[in-house]
C-alpha cells in the first residue's frame, strides 16, 4: 500500500520535472501513431486523477457507490483537453494529488476493502485496488510524455 502511495505522492512533482523545458512541438506530438498528443495526456492525468480522488470519498462515504464513468477520449478532444497550457494541468495534480495523500493516509486498513461500482465496465473495485491501478496509471502516463517528448527530437 505505502508503495501505490508513494506513486501518487510522486507523480506531481515527476511530471513537474519532466516536462520543464518541454517545447511546443514536442506537446503537440502523439506518443504512439494515433495516439494522444502527449499535452493530451498530461491534460488527461489531471481528468482521470480528479475523479480518482472523487471516486475514494464516494467510496469513503456511502455504501458502495455507483460511479459515474465519463468519456475520457472525448475529453482529451475538448479544448482544455486539447490545447490548454500544460501548466493549468501541473497545477491541478499538485494540488488534488496532496489532498488525495492526505487522505488516504488517513484510512484504516478495513477501509480499504470498501467497495465502489464501475457501471461501465460492470466491475466491483475495492478501494486498495483502485489505488493500485491509479498508481500504474501514474507510471503508465509518465512513461507515454517520456516517449511522446523523445519522438518530436
Amino acid at each position: 500500500m505505502q508503495q501505490y502511495l508513494q506513486t501518487i505522492g510522486s507523480l506531481p512533482p515527476q511530471q513537474k520535472k519532466q516536462t520543464e523545458n518541454i517545447s511546443e512541438q514536442q506537446l503537440a506530438t502523439p506518443y504512439r501513431p494515433g495516439g494522444w498528443t502527449v499535452r493530451q495526456v498530461i491534460h488527461h492525468v489531471a481528468d482521470s486523477h480528479m475523479n480518482g480522488y472523487c471516486r475514494f470519498k464516494l467510496g469513503m462515504t456511502e455504501d458502495h457507490p455507483t460511479i459515474r464513468p465519463y468519456k475520457e477520449a472525448l475529453w482529451a478532444e475538448t479544448p482544455d483537453g486539447s490545447g490548454a497550457p500544460i501548466q493549468l494541468s501541473l497545477n491541478i495534480l499538485e494540488a488534488v494529488h496532496a489532498r488525495w495523500v492526505l487522505f488516504l493516509k488517513t484510512l484504516k486498513n478495513e477501509d480499504w476493502e470498501r467497495t465502489i461500482f464501475h457501471p461501465e465496465s460492470q466491475r466491483v473495485f475495492r478501494l486498495n485496488d483502485l489505488l493500485s491501478l491509479y498508481a500504474w496509471h501514474s507510471r503508465h502516463h509518465l512513461e507515454h510524455v517520456k516517449i511522446g517528448m523523445a519522438a518530436a527530437q
